[in-house]
């Protein structure tokens, strides 16, 4: 090996320095996709420089999935966790290599083939992850079942917290907080969130809820005056906040008409609630994240049913099931919009917020993109290959688009083929 002589030590020194620091992975690429939408439930990356348009030839990807499934990638480094059923009733965990797509291992448990609304699936929960483990949430009418793994497919423990009752079939999500797997059971009978130990799966806390209707949102945490709370929705009792230690119930926003499916979104000291029937959504409460539960604003036209809202910058974006597109200044009257377009499609899955543009799949499988911006604009839809009702993640410098039975990866800086 050559010397490297005294004069040229700095500069050999610079050089190297100067290497690690664009060979190394930035702190946007390890950005991990931890539960469903993503790092605390917002729905929000910190990555950038993904493609607005694209073709089918773009995707570093595309795999086949076993089953069929609408529940959404958790992604932790190079493992890609996802559910899928089949229609006997088998209800499957699937973990890929999130680098190269390759199908690491499965594992699959046998429940009842249960009632399923036309848009539901026997897996639409997504997994959580805590950097060491794997949590999924599958039910039947007699089995509402918590499986934990480890990252190389050993199932760790599981419990069955009893019956669930719902018209439609199981679709919420677990969250780990503070070394607890934290698991929603709002259902059409007695009603409870349960806290288990991430090792043992031993229980922590149990809470009981007043019930009405099955809830499908998936909680988030908030801090508020420099304590976590867990903000959970239903029908019965609106958003809540409660202990994440505990359990113990803090404070109710207050019931809401409807069916609630669309989770809470936070942002800039605020959270939402939805519900409705019939596909749309009916009524939209703005509460204040004070620890009050006071409501703040409402909402009661061209509102989401299933997707998620976005807040960003001072600005409330609505996604709805049939394809429009609001845009509200959250400062002033919420019943009136910035801008409201219809884009098209039908859409089952959330957006997420990328390097400030929206990007959500349509049910036809289309990927859309927006400006997540008080001025209306759209890049355009780009394919993936196959219907889908799920929402998108990103992590790893990569944007993953789960369809039914696939799963497309699409790099950041990815070079578009021209049409």
């Amino acid at each position: 090996m050559p010397r490297i002589c005294v004069a040229n030590l700095f500069s050999s020194v610079l050089v190297f320095t100067m290497l690690v620091i664009f060979a190394a992975p930035t702190s946007v690429e390890a950005e991990e996709w931890t539960r469903f939408r993503g790092p605390n439930g917002e729905g929000k990356s910190s990555q950038q420089g993904f493609p607005t348009k694209w073709e089918m030839q773009d995707y570093d990807w595309v795999v086949e999935l076993p089953g069929k499934g609408h529940s959404s990638p958790a992604i932790w480094n190079d493992s890609l966790f996802l559910t899928a059923g089949l229609d006997d009733g088998t209800r499957i965990v699937i973990c890929v290599d999130a680098m190269t797509g390759e199908i690491r291992w499965e594992d699959s448990i046998q429940l009842a083939a249960n009632h399923l609304h036309k848009k539901n699936s026997y897996a639409s929960g997504t997994p959580a992850v805590d950097g060491e483990r794997v949590f999924v949430v599958f039910a039947d009418d007699n089995h509402y079942t918590i499986l934990a793994y480890d990252f190389a497919g050993e199932r760790i423990w599981s419990r069955d917290l009893g019956s669930f009752t719902s018209q439609h079939g199981q679709g919420v999500s677990p969250i780990v907080y503070d070394g607890k797997v934290i698991v929603p059971d709002d259902q059409m009978g007695p009603s409870k969130i349960v806290a288990l130990d991430v090792a043992s799966g031993e229980q922590v806390w149990e809470s009981e809820r007043d019930f009405r209707r099955t809830s499908y949102a998936t909680p988030l945490i908030v801090n508020i005056d420099g304590k976590d709370q867990l903000v959970c929705l239903s029908g019965a009792l609106g958003l809540s906040g409660m202990d994440p230690q505990t359990g113990k119930q803090l404070w109710a926003s207050g019931e809401l008409p409807d069916r609630t499916v669309a989770s809470p979104a936070y942002g800039e000291g605020l959270l939402t609630a939805i519900c409705g029937k019939g596909g749309r959504g009916t009524t939209l409460a703005l509460v204040k994240a004070d620890g009050k539960g006071e409501v703040v604003n409402m909402r009661t036209r061209n509102l989401p049913y299933v997707p998620t809202p976005i807040i960003h910058e001072g600005h409330l974006f609505l996604w709805n099931d049939g394809g429009v597109v609001c845009c509200i200044d959250l400062s002033g009257d919420l019943e009136q919009n910035v801008w409201m377009e219809r884009i098209g499609g039908n859409f089952s899955g959330s957006p997420v917020l990328i390097d400030g543009k929206l990007y959500c799949i349509s049910e036809e499988g289309d990927v859309v993109v927006l400006d997540a911006s008080p001025k209306f604009h759209l890049y355009g839809k780009s394919p993936t290959g196959d219907n889908s009702y799920s929402t998108p993640a990103v992590a790893n410098g990569r944007l993953y688009l789960r369809g039914f039975g696939s799963l497309a990866c699409l790099r950041s800086g990815t070079r578009v083929s021209q049409r």
